[in-house]
């Protein structure tokens, strides 16, 4: 079931990307300062978001894990969370596989709601809210923005509040969608390792939902070509017309 949610999203208040050494919470700051100390060789910072800021796809996760994105530096990259995204992400060409931990991406960026790792992966109310603005940012700086993929209901609450709505208004549910605008908000169990080894979500669910993904992005780009082919048209069939009064007028 598709809900429509006609809003644009609140001005950002904040850069797109954070700070790698952010300062906004103390709680995290404070866990980043312990795993620099554990860690040194890690990324241990606010992790940037991945991708290309023109993609038409963003998808939204929860935070970064100590030993995935607090260790690479890029969103679902390092730990168990990231396999089942960069396989499906690669299925249906959204990336190309290459050595290494990471995979090449194409059309699409991956951010998280909150940019920093928590403890025990469990952001507070208060740090969702203190990174929102960078989301705010992320989702307005993407021109050719068509459709967001939250992972999880924190990714979809945090989303839902970027663009002043309340959460009962589209209520989170694996596969549901909602209209806002002119983008389409999907929702998925996030990619955890919890959530499929207990089978919560399957490949074959993830895989579902991105074939819908692909679909809406393809019809929406086969309609931008359409527009673009009859302005391309329109305006060769005017300069033709002009070209035949001067023939005539030679």
């Amino acid at each position: 079931m598709t809900a429509t949610i006609n809003q644009a999203p609140e001005p950002p208040s904040a850069p797109p990307e954070p700070p790698v050494r952010c300062g906004r919470c103390p709680r995290l700051a404070a866990y980043r300062g312990e795993n620099i100390a554990r860690y040194p060789h890690w990324f241990n910072g606010a992790a940037p978001s991945a991708g290309d800021a023109a993609a038409p796809l963003l998808i939204v996760g929860l935070a970064p894990g100590l030993r995935g994105a607090n260790r690479t530096g890029r969103p679902f990259t390092g730990d168990a969370s990231g396999a089942l995204l960069t396989a499906t992400l690669i299925k249906f060409g959204f990336a190309a596989a290459r050595d290494g931990e990471d995979a090449a991406l194409r059309e699409v960026m991956i951010t998280n709601a909150v940019r920093c790792a928590p403890p025990g992966n469990k952001p507070t109310a208060a740090e969702i809210t203190a990174c929102r603005p960078h989301l705010a940012a992320r989702i307005n700086a993407m021109p050719r923005l068509k459709a967001i993929l939250c992972l999880g209901r924190v990714a979809h609450d945090s989303t839902l509040r970027v663009f002043g709505r309340k959460l009962a208004s589209a209520p989170f549910s694996h596969g549901a969608r909602h209209a806002i605008g002119p983008l389409m908000l999907f929702d998925s169990y996030h990619c955890s390792r919890y959530n499929t080894q207990t089978g919560r979500l399957t490949p074959l669910m993830f895989e579902t939902l991105f074939a819908e993904i692909k679909t809406l992005l393809d019809a929406a780009a086969r309609d931008t070509a359409r527009r673009h082919g009859a302005c391309v048209a329109s305006t060769g069939g005017v300069r033709s017309e002009r070209g035949a009064i001067r023939g005539s007028q030679a």
